[in-house]
């Protein structure tokens, strides 16, 4: 397994296989894996108590793997994790009509993490991160005021930007602890 390791491509960015039929089986299997954790993590927080008494604040763990997932994974396969996680989270946790508002911040956010992720090194993921949670806020408020048709929600936005930045470190952080211990794609 050492040599094996070894021998794996030494780029920071590690989103390709080999296109052997071997390979793609791996990739579609960790990938697999990974969205599955996504949604584990994704039901475990909608049934937890908020962190702070703000409404729409939370930490996001979901996105500690979607954040794995844009230095793994090609862009389009990563946005299959995301809807799949979307989809599943919000019909196994009884929320669908929150799908609307996770939906439009999931997709601005991962817009901005595959570019970040595609310039930046793995080192950064953090960074990512963060830009997802502020990409993520901005997305649902957003959403937010097509819904009720006022611009007055945009106050709100300081808030969510502060409480995201924070939550996304802590995931950021919580991702780049995860991604050292995945095994490299070869």
């Amino acid at each position: 397994m050492k040599n094996r390791d070894n021998n794996c491509k030494n780029s920071e960015n590690t989103y390709s296989g080999n296109g052997s039929r071997q390979s793609r089986t791996a990739e579609l299997t960790q990938l697999s894996l990974l969205t599955a954790a996504a949604l584990i993590l994704y039901i475990i927080e909608s049934r937890l108590p908020a962190p702070v008494p703000v409404p729409g604040v939370k930490l996001g763990l979901a996105n500690i793997i979607t954040v794995v997932a844009v230095y793994r994974f090609r862009p389009g396969q990563v946005t299959a994790l995301v809807a799949v996680r979307l989809l599943l989270g919000s019909f196994f946790a009884g929320s669908m009509s929150a799908l609307m508002f996770s939906g439009a911040g999931a997709l601005l956010c991962l817009a901005g993490m595959v570019i970040l992720g595609r310039i930046l090194p793995i080192k950064y993921l953090p960074l990512c991160s963060v830009l997802g949670a502020i990409l993520h806020n901005i997305g649902q408020i957003a959403v937010a005021i097509g819904v009720m048709r006022d611009i007055k929600v945009v106050a709100y936005l300081p808030v969510l930007l502060v409480t995201g930045c924070i939550a996304g470190l802590f995931t950021g952080l919580c991702a780049r602890a995860v991604e050292r211990r995945i095994p490299k794609k070869c």
